[in-house]
């Protein structure tokens, strides 16, 4: 075909500028990462290049997959230096996006070379900072990656290597090639699999195998700061195998070559988990397998990363599936990805005996208290929670009830329920919800794979498995302002929420661990009850007797009708049922404010409704057939 001449300069314009793309696309990207040094916090890391000369633009990912926000910790990137034949390379950062390092690669070089230092915290700076202690570390590959301009991240090959201290254990889902000279070699991969297959190693090492018959392999590989905390008892594992076979019975395919529950156990680093396609990136305290209240409270972490497996990773909200680290991901959908994870979760923990059936009734009764006492309500409809979520992430926990928090997770598992519960109603208990997921996100099985959905898609696989007007269910609960919590999955369920004066055993668990005292559901108070003296009012919920009486967060609690605070001192005075006094601490000024309240601790729990059949007993009850 012929060309113009202005066609024909513009092609060779382009070609200059993509040379060293058009040149990285023909062999991997070497990566080596020494991680010697992971009990003093640092990672080193060599890249190579294989580019020709001209303009590189190259990026340290940015928006991660499962943080749904720009949370790459650019700041902890330190010592970047590149090279080319022997000699030094400038970089200049871009001016606006502060992700990307613009280079320009001397005439007849074949390769760049890059080397970086990533610090990481000593403390929880951040949702998931990477855990380093002296004992362990989990390296997310994405700290320590740069990668062109140019191509989707899918395009570009890594061959990586990992050196880590003398006697360290390590477990991952990512192909091992073999090991050389004190380093772990890795198979060559794509760069999306291996930022999404990270490396848990440490001192302190376990790897627990969870068969199933006819599944891949599965395991959990635990790291922990000493080694008595790698003894969980047999049932607990127990657990964990009955997990996966009940998993695998919900869905009826698996979309993974292998699957590794990665399990840091570490008091340095809080709570959080991060899902992955063949594996999770779990963190909880130190004694999480060995200690009953910390087991309870840790039992749901697990069970909820592994149905991002499929939720999340093999289905993914369109607006999520971006091609690269850079683009900006949507986060309207996160009702389905990260609620209906919840939902399930929450069952699959049930199912697999990680709860009895009274701490999920005792669970799922702490959750819906919990919704029904948020007054932003009054003005944020939950999708706005999602599509929020850059903000929502960074905002701490007072006035959480007036602006509403991350309510897309909790809230949705309400509506999840309903959901469920719906279709067992039209089908008189011929179909589930469990339907639903065999046909939306079941068979066939095979390896990691992407497929994109839609609302629409949603409405429509769940008018398959019972027709109902699915569309408006979700307007009204999820897009429309609504007043009161959806508990109509509860309801219908056999059950409803009700209060008393005993303590909702999840929450008093919660209360033990995390230093906090829920007052919530009668004075309408959060207290953070650490070593600060006096403890700090966390949040309030306006409207109830603490909020009326002028009591807002981040005031201190001093004393208690004349009486110095401890929580023993105020839970003593909502037991008598009397006045209450309260002296505060506003920023060095002091005063006395009155509450109107006198009906002593209440706390939410589930009671059955002898008149509706108990459909929740049946949701919860395992389904698998196979033992694991």
């Amino acid at each position: 075909m012929k060309r113009s001449r202005a066609a024909a300069v513009c092609i060779v314009m382009l070609m200059a500028s993509s040379a060293p793309l058009l040149a990285q696309a023909l062999a991997p990207v070497v990566l080596e990462v020494d991680a010697t040094q992971a009990p003093q916090r640092v990672l080193h890391a060599r890249l190579v290049f294989p580019v020709g000369p001209g303009p590189l633009t190259l990026y340290y990912p940015e928006w991660l997959p499962g943080n749904h926000r720009p949370s790459g910790p650019l700041a902890n990137l330190v010592n970047l230096h590149f090279s080319a034949d022997g000699g030094p390379v400038a970089w200049q950062r871009d001016d606006v996006d502060m992700y990307a390092f613009h280079l320009q690669v001397p005439a007849g070089a074949t390769s760049l070379q890059a080397t970086l230092d990533y610090v990481t915290p000593s403390k929880n700076g951040g949702r998931f900072d990477p855990a380093a202690t002296d004992q362990l570390a989990i390296l997310n590959w994405n700290l320590v990656v740069l990668y062109p301009q140019g191509r989707p991240a899918a395009d570009y090959t890594y061959k990586a290597s990992l050196r880590l201290p003398a006697g360290w254990k390590y477990g991952t889902a990512l192909p091992v090639a073999g090991s050389s000279g004190g380093a772990v070699e890795f198979q060559p991969v794509p760069l999306t699999t291996l930022i999404d297959s990270p490396v848990l190693a440490g001192a302190h090492y376990r790897a627990i195998e969870l068969p199933v018959a006819g599944a891949p392999h599965q395991e959990m590989d635990v790291a922990a700061d000493s080694e008595p905390a790698l003894n969980a008892p047999e049932p607990t594992i127990g657990h964990y195998r009955r997990l996966m076979a009940e998993a695998h019975a919900l869905f009826g395919a698996q979309h993974y070559r292998e699957y590794h529950f990665l399990y840091t156990l570490s008091d340095a680093e809080g709570s959080s988990g991060l899902e992955h396609h063949e594996s999770s990136d779990n963190r909880a305290p130190e004694r999480s397998l060995v200690d009953e209240n910390l087991r309870k409270l840790m039992a749901g972490l697990l069970p909820h990363e592994l149905v991002h497996s499929w939720n999340g990773k093999y289905r993914r909200p369109a607006g999520l599936a971006t091609p690269d680290y850079q683009q900006p991901m949507k986060g309207n959908l996160l009702w389905v990805y990260e609620g209906l994870t919840t939902y399930l979760g929450e069952i699959l923990t049930a199912r697999s005996g990680l709860y009895t059936p009274e701490q999920f009734s005792e669970a799922l009764a702490a959750t819906a208290a919990g919704m029904a006492r948020r007054a932003g309500r009054s003005w944020r409809p939950l999708e706005d929670t999602a599509v929020s979520v850059q903000t929502l992430s960074l905002a701490g926990n007072e006035w959480s009830s007036e602006r509403r928090s991350l309510d897309y997770y909790p809230e949705s598992e309400l509506i999840w329920l309903e959901a469920d519960t719906t279709i067992r109603r039209q089908t008189r208990g011929k179909r589930s919800l469990d339907d639903f997921c065999r046909s939306f996100f079941g068979p066939p099985s095979g390896p990691p794979a992407l497929k994109t959905y839609t609302l629409d898609d949603v409405v429509a696989a769940l008018n398959q498995v019972a027709p109902f007007d699915w569309a408006a269910f979700f307007r009204e609960r999820v897009y429309a302002l609504a007043t009161r919590a959806p508990l109509g999955g509860i309801e219908q369920a056999g059950w409803r929420l009700a209060y008393t004066d005993q303590p909702n055993e999840i929450t008093q668990a919660a209360e033990k661990q995390f230093h906090f005292l829920d007052l919530e559901n009668s004075l309408g108070l959060t207290l953070a009850v650490g070593p600060e003296d006096p403890p700090a009012v966390a949040d309030v919920v306006p409207g109830m007797p603490v909020s009326a009486a002028g009591i807002a967060p981040g005031m201190k609690l001093v004393a208690v009708n004349g009486r110095k605070f401890s929580a023993d001192v105020l839970l003593d005075a909502l037991r008598a049922r009397g006045p209450l006094q309260l002296l505060v601490e506003n920023v060095g000024y002091f005063t006395t404010h009155a509450v109107a309240y006198s009906d002593g601790p209440r706390s939410p729990h589930l009671v059955r409704d002898a008149a509706v059949p108990d459909i929740l007993s049946d949701i919860i009850r395992p389904k698998s057939q196979t033992q694991p």
